[in-house]
């Protein structure tokens, strides 16, 4: 098996520090898509917040409704900017002690930095425990099932509320998070069945007993996890977000936003998009024509429509049945079918 890092072939990427691949990512893709495999993400950002008041505290600075958060739970949630742009996406663990919140590399800094400025007399600690716990995950349809044979747990399936539409009553919406997951404890850390599967936060110290429990699991690399993300359209912080992005745009809304609880930063924007009109911008799956080379296309990249820039690309991958694709945030008023042009080569919307 030849491991490949990220930073081996991709020397500045924020992902540095975990395989790229280990040997075949098409292979390693048709796993992740049709079995499991197991990947190491063990470079995401973590921050714990333990304290006894942290679920109502949480509740009130963050887009999730998380005062009745319970051991056993997890969620997404976002904190925004005052005008409501996303400045920050996290994954929820919740165990009867601590929430542990798992974000992006490179932005743990500042939703650290956030939440420390917003303490004020709260009996809260939160802290970067990156150092202290590391991210897998069980990708694919068997997920569940391999946690059930090789760890002893039973996960359930995640809920994602449906939004209500703009005329929607009050309490329509349940009280509780929009996204529940489903997290249970067990012997060497915490699993959470997520949206690709299940996610484990295991403690650093005990990374060679988990992993030794699942020598079973093929392993694939992240680029066969991001070509399944994109292909779910699943966005990410920093790759389908820039300085504008609000969570309607980048289909934040569903698993991360609340409409009907009290109030919190950028929660005017919300309302005001969700109830008067359409967000400016829209995620869309781009296929990708006539690519000169194999590489793909690189974040930020431009998208244009006659010769103007009309959106940008977060994510490209080569995906092992669907070609080169890539998410991108376009302008909403740029119709299904027009062609695109991305680094000099065709782009079609993909509207199915």
């Amino acid at each position: 098996m030849t491991t490949v890092l990220v930073e081996d072939l991709q020397p500045d990427s924020a992902d540095a520090g975990v395989p790229a691949h280990l040997g075949d990512p098409m292979r390693e893709q048709r796993t992740l898509e049709t079995a499991v495999g197991l990947v190491d993400r063990s470079h995401r950002d973590v921050i714990a917040v333990p304290g006894e008041e942290r679920a109502s505290w949480l509740h009130t600075l963050t887009t999730q409704h998380l005062s009745d958060l319970r051991a056993g739970q997890g969620t997404e949630l976002l904190v925004l900017s005052p005008h409501g742009h996303v400045e920050q996406h996290a994954l929820v663990a919740e165990d009867g002690g601590t929430a542990w919140l798992d974000t992006e590399p490179g932005a743990g800094e500042g939703l650290l930095k956030y939440l420390e400025s917003m303490r004020f007399f709260t009996r809260v600690e939160p802290r970067d425990a990156s150092a202290e716990v590391a991210v897998l995950s069980l990708v694919g349809p068997d997920a569940p099932a391999a946690v059930a044979r090789l760890l002893d747990i039973d996960l359930a399936a995640p809920r994602v509320f449906d939004v209500p539409g703009p005329k929607f009553a009050a309490g329509s919406v349940p009280a509780e998070p929009t996204a529940l997951y489903d997290v249970r404890r067990f012997e060497g850390g915490l699993a959470r069945r997520g949206r690709l599967g299940v996610d484990l936060l295991v403690p650093r110290g005990n990374l060679s007993g988990v992993l030794e429990r699942l020598a079973d699991v093929p392993r694939a690399g992240l680029w066969a996890y991001e070509a399944v993300r994109v292909a779910h359209r699943i966005p990410r912080l920093g790759w389908e977000t820039d300085h504008r992005t609000i969570p309607s745009e980048a289909e934040f809304v569903a698993p991360a936003v609340h409409l009907d609880k009290g109030c919190y930063r950028g929660q005017e924007t919300i309302a005001r998009v969700h109830h008067l009109g359409r967000p400016p911008r829209r995620l869309v799956l781009l296929h990708l024509d006539g690519v000169a080379t194999d590489q793909p296309p690189a974040k930020g990249t431009p998208v244009t429509l006659d010769g103007r820039q009309v959106g940008f690309v977060g994510t490209a991958v080569r995906h092992h049945e669907l070609g080169m694709v890539a998410l991108a945030v376009l302008k909403r008023n740029v119709p299904d079918d027009a062609r695109l042009t991305v680094a000099e080569s065709a782009a079609a919307i993909d509207v199915g």
